[in-house]
């Protein structure tokens, strides 16, 4: 077999294995199709180029790529970078072990990536020498060292184990000497218990860092033997206790969750508002749910967040529809609360950062879109017209157009549009069969220079003229871009345009997210 020539210079659109290491990173295949909500399986046999790079001596360029995606937040889900990081620190050069290693703090943020990072070691251990080697001890006391104590106290206590591993399992193994004062408390705590610190650390004159952890590591502990719920009501609200820190019996009450909700991350508190509703914690014209109302379109609570419209839209759909997935749990929506969700959804737009390309988001309307995005309660023609609103409010830049069998009619939207306004441009167009290299062409013969061209579809199956890499490859020629084709199957469970080498293809299947992330990591050139 003729082994490839990894080195050459390859034309800008062709797949190259740093281009699959990307795709591999962001969402854990090196083919052109993203699944959205499919679990992420990750192993050494869908995980080549990153095999190939390393074997080729790009050690460095691996190790670069993998931290600053996930410092840069470029990626789906940490799994195919845990995972990469851990091939590399089992590599055979020791260079590139002790880089991985020291990679270790930037890329593990949490416990949750720690402990997933050390079960893919173990995972991917294919030798009789033990996994806990001089290295790794290192790595992981180094963590644990590099945390601000408070931090690392609050983690622990949100996060005890995962992946079969526990915090204790990990100083145990590594051996961890603390580095500081009060790491030393937290470590006590973990390996020893409440008991034993509060015996060695409640009659002495401690630093004020460590005061500060043992009075939260106090309250952390007391709430675990407190059935008193104006007493943990207290502690919550001073101590910034989170949900994951409570006993089950304290979450029966609606003022212990009430109490919750003023400091719930805005993320969280937008999912739970249809369970709080069904429960009566949060009832129509009660002062809590105006505080819940006020906080959510708060400008400075959103700009916090930087919560993605399209995920403001999804919770939106979701509670306005009174159910739940199973539909075991029923709720009347409060109209206060949707216009409090529709408020913030329009004002989130404001923290969206511009990428400066020109794109062309053709809808097609040649099938009903009023079908439902899965894993939502999002209908496609809501869905199509957000992601239009999306592009269109940022780039200044964007063409927006509606086609359907032989016809393509330009769209005008523009900021300030409503929702409603959008869905209503674009589903204007009597429908037909679809031809989804129409935009392609239209753009070339309006001589139209395009960067992104993304196709939103209900259609599983497309009618074309032509191929469109073809068609992408005619504009790419005609106008001398690089220009980049995404395919957007909103109801798709995995149909894709063609199998194509060409990196500036990409396919979606249904809808997250995790899919508008890729969008914007192709338009700059990162997958």
């Amino acid at each position: 077999m003729e082994k490839t020539n990894h080195n050459a210079k390859a034309h800008p659109w062709e797949v190259d294995d740093k281009a699959r290491l990307c795709r591999f990173l962001c969402y854990g295949s090196e083919g052109d199709i993203y699944t959205a909500r499919e679990e992420v399986q990750v192993s050494r046999e869908s995980a080549g180029a990153l095999l190939a790079l390393l074997e080729d001596g790009r050690e460095a360029e691996v190790l670069e790529v993998i931290t600053n995606y996930c410092q840069e937040g470029r990626v789906v889900s940490m799994g195919p970078c845990l995972f990469a990081l851990a091939v590399c620190s089992q590599h055979s050069d020791v260079k590139t072990r002790q880089a991985a290693f020291k990679a270790l703090k930037e890329v593990c943020q949490d416990p949750v990536c720690l402990f997933a990072f050390i079960q893919y070691k173990k995972e991917l251990k294919d030798t009789k020498s033990g996994l806990w080697g001089r290295a790794l001890r290192k790595a992981v006391s180094n963590w644990y060292n590099g945390q601000n104590p408070m931090n690392l106290a609050a983690s622990v206590a949100r996060c005890k184990q995962q992946n079969g591993w526990s915090h204790q399992d990990l100083l145990k193994l590594s051996h961890t000497k603390p580095a500081n004062e009060g790491v030393a408390l937290v470590c006590k705590y973990i390996m020893k218990g409440w008991k034993e610190v509060k015996a060695e650390y409640a009659d002495k004159e401690n630093p004020e860092e460590v005061l500060k952890v043992f009075s939260y590591l106090e309250v952390v502990e007391k709430v675990k033997h407190s059935s008193d719920e104006t007493e943990v009501i207290t502690m919550i609200e001073e101590h910034a206790l989170e949900r994951e820190q409570l006993l089950t019996h304290h979450l029966k009450s609606k003022h212990v969750w009430k109490a919750l909700l003023k400091e719930m991350p805005l993320q969280s508190l937008m999912k739970r508002l249809g369970k709080m509703t069904a429960k009566r914690i949060l009832e129509p014209g009660s002062s809590d749910t105006q505080a819940v109302c006020d906080r959510i379109q708060s400008d400075a609570v959103l700009k916090k967040a930087r919560i993605h419209p399209f995920s403001i839209l999804v919770a939106l759909e979701n509670y306005k529809k009174g159910q739940g997935y199973q539909g075991k749990t029923k709720w009347e929506a409060d109209s206060n609360i949707i216009h409090a969700m529709d408020s913030a959804f329009y004002k989130s737009f404001t923290y969206l950062e511009p990428l400066e390309k020109n794109f062309v988001i053709a809808v097609d309307i040649s099938t009903s879109l009023s079908s439902i995005v899965p894993g939502t309660s999002v209908s496609t023609a809501v869905a199509a017209a957000a992601i239009t609103m999306v592009f269109a409010s940022t780039e200044a830049n964007t063409q927006v157009l509606a086609y359907s069998g032989g016809s393509l009619i330009p769209c005008s939207v523009a900021a300030g549009m409503t929702l409603e306004q959008v869905t209503a441009e674009l589903v204007k167009t009597p429908s037909e069969s679809t031809d989804c290299t129409l935009p392609m062409a239209w753009a070339t013969e309006n001589k139209k220079a395009v960067d992104v061209f993304i196709i939103l579809t209900n259609n599983p199956i497309w009618a074309f003229r032509a191929s469109p890499v073809e068609a992408l490859t005619k504009h790419r020629q005609k106008m001398g871009t690089f220009s980049k084709f995404v395919m957007c199957g909103l109801t798709s469970i995995g149909h894709a345009v063609t199998d194509t080498p060409d990196r500036g293809v990409l396919s979606i299947c249904g809808f997250d997210l995790g899919a508008i992330m890729l969008i914007r990591n192709m338009a700059q050139g990162l997958i």
